[in-house]
């Protein structure tokens, strides 16, 4: 091992989310509203792609994850942009010494489709990081019919993200 090699820390960390479908609520993934109905249920936007990216995040950081930070007993989180949560774990990664280097992502479900808007949701991503676009990497599958996401009852998402330490 190269001597900036041991000098430079970085370390990896895994997110996973997983909501419902509810009906009458937006259906938002990576920040981008979706559609007006049949979206997921939770005490935020529910945007469980967010939600994985952040709890990845902050697993690599060696810090709580999101409950811990944005509580769904604290009212002031109802409803919440998913986004802004991310800005406030990227801020927080900051304050310890922490920035993100990349993310990979899918998210699991049967529809929507999320090649259409897999652009949009990785720019609105990465923006909220401070990463370049190309940093924030994301695609879709499917379960082929099986289990909770495959009978269309919700979507589950999975981040991997690398931190590297600024200090």
């Amino acid at each position: 091992m190269t001597e900036a090699m041991e000098r430079e820390e970085l370390r990896v960390g895994l997110g996973v989310d997983a909501h419902r479908f509810a009906a009458g609520r937006p259906l938002v993934l990576g920040g981008v509203r979706l559609r007006e109905h049949d979206g997921l249920s939770g005490h935020s936007d529910a945007d469980v792609l967010t939600h994985a990216v952040m709890d990845a995040l902050l697993g690599a950081a060696g810090l709580e994850d999101i409950g811990h930070h944005f509580p769904d007993t604290d009212p002031s989180y109802a409803g919440a942009d998913s986004v802004h949560l991310l800005e406030r774990v990227t801020l927080l990664l900051a304050e310890r010494g922490w920035r993100p280097v990349n993310v990979d992502a899918v998210v699991i479900c049967e529809e929507p489709r999320i090649a259409p808007h897999r652009k949009e949701m990785r720019r609105k991503l990465a923006e909220a990081m401070g990463l370049a676009e190309e940093q924030v990497n994301l695609r879709g599958t499917t379960t082929e019919a099986m289990g909770f996401t495959g009978r269309r009852e919700g979507i589950a998402a999975q981040a991997v993200a690398l931190l590297k330490r600024t200090e």
